[in-house]
């Protein structure tokens, strides 16, 4: 496994980030224990999660998961980067969601608890809160991170200005502000490459895209995953959207002889500015087929081939429309 720096921090995490938003509403704990397990095995020490999944208002059944995982063996909490979320409904009174000063300290206590820990390596903003301002939300994060339950802050979903803007006051208040950004990005959904990523680079952030099998699109119709995703009626309108370039894709990876979901991700790696993609297994087995992925090596005229049959928006902005 290799290991890259979280953007300008100096924290180390695999080149792949185990995501668990299946943990508990699709996957078993038994099997996500399993995956856990096994990734952990295999270098992955990078574990996503947030504080909504498992898609029960309040309960986080997802951090519960990885929490009683955790207690099992106490070394393990000193050898996994754990990242969570805070942003969504976590209750049905007016403050139970959101990034004011109230829900972060009173959601990333809960988080704590269910995950069995005394500290959170990445706390991540789920989503831009537009009614919140920076300096109450900053607030918030310098008093976790003073209490040492935070160590570093992340940002999902958010604009290129957004991370600007929040990293700017930070910087005013002395504090190291957004280390991560977690963003869609993937072959069939390049938008980020216009102003996300170059942000990114310029602020030395790391990038951590999610889906990056475009939600099951990328994973080819002779992968059963791909096909069970396909059979959701947004997944099959974007199908019949990309029909032709699904169809030279699918062909492309035949070729070299590689599943399209271990091309679609090795692209991922190859590209600037990614720190670690966030892989989402159901199962081990495609834990294990994820991992293949970390061997494929693409030279330029495959990518080159990639970037004719998924055209990315032309480079970043302004170039990509302007002169």
């Amino acid at each position: 496994m290799e290991y890259i720096q979280l953007g300008r921090t100096g924290l180390r995490v695999s080149r792949l980030c185990l995501g668990t938003m299946n943990f508990g509403p699709v996957t078993t704990e038994q099997e996500s224990f399993a995956i856990m397990d096994r990734a952990l095995d295999s270098g992955i020490q990078f574990f996503d999660t947030a504080n909504v999944y498992g898609w029960k208002t309040g309960e986080g059944v997802t951090e519960r998961i990885i929490g009683r995982w955790l207690a099992q063996d106490k070394s393990r909490r000193q050898q996994v980067v754990v990242a969570t979320k805070v942003f969504g409904r976590m209750g049905t009174g007016p403050n139970d969601r959101g990034l004011s000063a109230r829900h972060i300290l009173l959601a990333c206590e809960e988080s704590l608890r269910r995950l069995q820990t005394d500290y959170i390596d990445l706390y991540q903003m789920h989503h831009v809160d537009r009614d919140t301002p920076w300096e109450e939300i900053w607030q918030a994060m310098e008093i976790l991170i003073r209490q040492g339950k935070v160590l570093y802050v992340g940002s999902s979903n958010f604009a290129a200005w957004h991370i600007v803007q929040a990293n700017a006051l930070a910087k005013e208040r002395h504090l190291l502000g957004i280390v991560s950004e977690q963003s869609l990005y993937n072959l069939a959904q390049r938008t980020a490459e216009l102003e996300v990523i170059p942000a990114c680079q310029a602020q030395g952030i790391a990038l951590i895209p999610w889906s990056p099998l475009a939600g099951g699109l990328l994973a080819g119709t002779s992968d059963p995953q791909g096909l069970a995703r396909r059979a959701n009626d947004r997944i099959r309108q974007a199908a019949q959207k990309h029909e032709a370039a699904l169809a030279r894709y699918e062909a492309f990876c035949k070729a070299m002889g590689l599943a399209p979901a271990k091309v679609a991700l090795a692209w991922l790696l190859h590209r600037p500015g990614v720190t670690a993609p966030i892989i989402g297994p159901r199962t081990v087995e495609q834990l294990l087929s994820a991992l293949d992925a970390l061997s494929v090596q693409l030279d330029a005229t495959q990518l080159a081939q990639l970037d004719e049959i998924w055209p990315g928006p032309g480079g970043p902005a302004p170039e990509a429309y302007a002169w």
